[in-house]
């Protein structure tokens, strides 16, 4: 048997909320330059970091600084409100789900989901960008980076399924090109969206257009993965969600709050 390999889980958290006392999982305070840090958290604003860009890329500023600041051979990304789900507190994955996860050696994904009546695409021009701009920034990001995966992209991006939320335990091995991949495409993609006009919800969208480019990396490569069941820690307003889903696809009405 080899040695077991160690696993760590950043969870992004901008306020204080619940955290597991697991020690498989590090609190990370997002945004933390601009705010006064919190007791008990990492922050984002440590060591190397993007904290500033917080505004923008939402929970990629802590993925930015457990890749480049924590040692360990699996790093995993979850949020406050959403967790990967197991036997835990809370209903939480544990560390020796997590070992037994790694020891597969396949990276860990959310389970998919489906718009169903919707492509990738189409879902996100109807609840965030109308214009396709958003969209037509981030393939000119590929593009510039890697144009072979363009490819990947728009399959993508015309599917009714997808993993989303930015959630994933990948090993080494592909958490370090595939973070240095994602952080130079959405440098791209960054430079070319027009913030003018966009308020503090809408300007999130660096972080939002980023979950749109983990699959097509993970198939670029020709990896597979492992899918594990969503935890939420809120109670979800289905009627209010699927009326604003609704909304979005026949009437234009952007969405203006997360759910």
């Amino acid at each position: 048997m080899g040695e077991a390999q160690t696993v760590k889980i950043l969870v992004a958290s901008h306020k204080p909320y619940w955290m597991p006392s697991d020690p498989l999982y590090q609190p990370v305070q997002v945004g933390a330059a601009q705010h006064e840090h919190l007791e008990g958290f990492a922050h984002d604003d440590e060591g190397d970091n993007i904290s500033e860009k917080n505004p923008r890329y939402c929970e990629l500023t802590a993925l930015w600084w457990g890749w480049r600041n924590l040692s360990c051979d699996w790093l995993g990304l979850v949020h406050y409100r959403r967790h990967f789900a197991g036997s835990g507190e809370r209903g939480v994955l544990t560390s020796e789900e997590a070992a037994a996860l790694a020891a597969q050696g396949k990276a860990v994904v959310a389970k998919a989901r489906n718009y169903h009546i919707e492509t990738i695409a189409s879902h996100y021009r109807h609840t965030f960008d109308q214009d396709g701009s958003q969209l037509g920034a981030l393939r000119e990001g590929v593009r510039a980076v890697s144009p072979e995966r363009l490819k990947y992209l728009d399959a993508y991006l015309n599917q009714t399924r997808g993993h989303m939320f930015n959630m994933f335990i990948m090993p080494r091995d592909v958490l370090d090109p595939y973070c240095t991949w994602l952080f130079d495409v959405l440098e791209v993609a960054e430079g070319l969206i027009d913030f003018r006009d966009l308020n503090d919800f809408h300007a999130r969208c660096v972080g939002r257009i980023s979950e749109r480019l983990l699959d097509p990396w993970l198939q670029s490569e020709g990896l597979d993965v492992q899918e594990v069941r969503v935890k939420g820690m809120e109670r979800t307003n289905w009627l209010k969600k699927g009326g604003s889903f609704l909304a979005a696809k026949f009437f234009n009405k952007r969405y203006e709050a997360s759910f």
